[in-house]
């Protein structure tokens, strides 16, 4: 069993809890490889252990059995995007506040243990992959498992756009913009903006309007095979942004249409500890009635 240590140095200060826990996994017979989940900044000094080797990721992930990621949802959410494109399993530890997507947290590395001999269960998530278009030219594309939002940025206009599923229109968008996610992003960004909580292993898209200029304007819920697409309006001169999954934003003009839909691939989350949705929900979020 091969199993990749791949920890934020920038959250785990010497890279503590991961060496932690590499000496339980190991101690219970798993071979393990340390990377780091992103390169770091230019010009940062980070505290590294100086004798460790740090092989790059995505030289390891092809031979692994399975990606530990120490740090808060963006980096379990960065890590998953690389260890799916390789069908790896990916167990978060949270070194973050919410850390909605993590498995355990960092008082728990003894759980890690079983890790070794395989025992663990895998729990799939829906992914969507989005185009940007302009015209017939593909601009961009990309795969999330949380969501891909288009706004307005940071400029104090309002944005607008129609949003269309399977080329059938379902609401124009006056407002900040709009967030497209799938039920394990209902819990993230959506949420925030008045969007419902949806059980992560269930198969739906979730169109959330932002700060709409509209009393009608409401979220709407969407069978996972349908086709939404946000259109900016031809001959708009603002600017809109596209980002996935939190991610560098990419610069929409008018006349371009973002197409999102049901992905291929699925990220495989790994799961140790017996705890409910509905458990996770109250530890984190303080509960649905509070």
């Amino acid at each position: 069993m091969k199993i990749i240590l791949s920890s934020n140095p920038y959250r785990d200060k010497g890279l503590r809890v991961a060496l932690e826990a590499r000496r339980v996994l190991e101690h219970a017979g798993a071979q393990t490889v340390m990377c780091l989940p992103f390169l770091p900044k230019k010009g940062d000094r980070l505290d590294l252990p100086r004798q460790l080797t740090l092989p790059q990721l995505d030289k390891e992930l092809p031979t692994a059995d399975l990606l530990i990621c120490f740090g808060g949802d963006g980096t379990i959410l960065h890590a998953a995007r690389d260890a799916t494109l390789y069908g790896v399993p990916v167990l978060g530890v949270n070194m973050g506040s919410v850390g909605f997507m993590a498995e355990l947290e960092r008082s728990e590395l003894p759980l890690l243990a079983p890790l070794a001999h395989g025992i663990y269960s895998i729990e799939e998530r829906m992914m969507l992959d989005i185009r940007v278009l302009r015209g017939d030219r593909l601009i961009t594309q990309d795969t999330a498992l949380n969501d891909a939002v288009i706004s307005k940025g940071s400029m104090a206009r309002v944005a607008e756009m129609e949003v269309l599923a399977d080329r059938v229109k379902v609401t124009s968008i006056t407002g900040d913009g709009v967030i497209v996610a799938t039920p394990t992003g209902s819990t993230a960004y959506s949420m925030s903006a008045g969007g419902p909580i949806v059980e992560p292993t269930s198969k739906s898209i979730i169109v959330t309007p932002v700060c709409a200029h509209q009393l009608a304007a409401r979220t709407m819920v969407l069978a996972p095979e349908r086709v939404v697409t946000v259109q900016l309006p031809r001959g708009n001169r603002k600017y809109l942004y596209l980002s996935v999954d939190g991610g560098k934003a990419v610069r929409l003009t008018g006349g371009d249409r973002v197409e999102i839909g049901r992905s291929e691939r699925t990220t495989q989350l790994v799961r140790l500890a017996d705890r409910s949705f509905y458990q996770v929900i109250h530890q984190k979020l303080g509960g649905l009635n509070q």
